[in-house]
């Protein structure tokens, strides 16, 4: 029996539960939405999520810019992050890209290669104008290019 989707029981991913794509599902294309997304399968292209959390999870494989409040990262991406909150790259995760955050954390483990942007202001834009005065007024990145044994990145901001 298929349920109505305005019935008071219809499962609902606004209440908090994230909005799941499973390992066997492939999407080519754009994914935009208003809502947590966990990926466990593979992506190309664009993810925008602006106020929301991505998961990219372990069996994961993003080749795609990702523009999301929050990433956290357990799989591979290839592509440029953004976040207007943070980004998280877990022991066995993988990006290669450039990253555009406020704040970052890279676990001992994880492979990342490219660059990265310490946005304070909270609009992760990726200008190049406020890269050149933002990474000028106390924010430092060192080691940010690392091999696939234990990169050691550090991001810091005197505030």
């Amino acid at each position: 029996m298929a349920m109505n989707p305005n019935e008071p029981g219809y499962p609902s991913t606004s209440s908090g539960a994230a909005a799941r794509l499973g390992a066997s599902l492939h999407v080519k294309g754009e994914i935009t939405g208003n809502e947590d997304l966990s990926i466990d399968g593979s992506v190309e292209g664009l993810i925008q999520l602006e106020d929301r959390k991505l998961t990219v999870g372990a069996s994961a494989k993003v080749t795609a810019d990702i523009i999301a409040r929050e990433v956290v990262v357990y799989g591979n991406v290839k592509g440029n992050l953004r976040a207007r909150d943070r980004i998280e790259i877990k022991k066995d995760g993988s990006v290669v890209g450039d990253l555009t955050t406020a704040r970052i954390m890279i676990e001992d483990g994880a492979y990342f290669k490219g660059s990265i942007e310490i946005d304070k202001s909270g609009e992760a834009s990726g200008s190049a104008d406020k890269s050149h005065s933002r990474s000028t007024s106390g924010s430092s990145v060192s080691n940010v290019s690392s091999g696939s044994s234990a990169p050691k990145t550090v991001a810091t901001s005197s505030d």
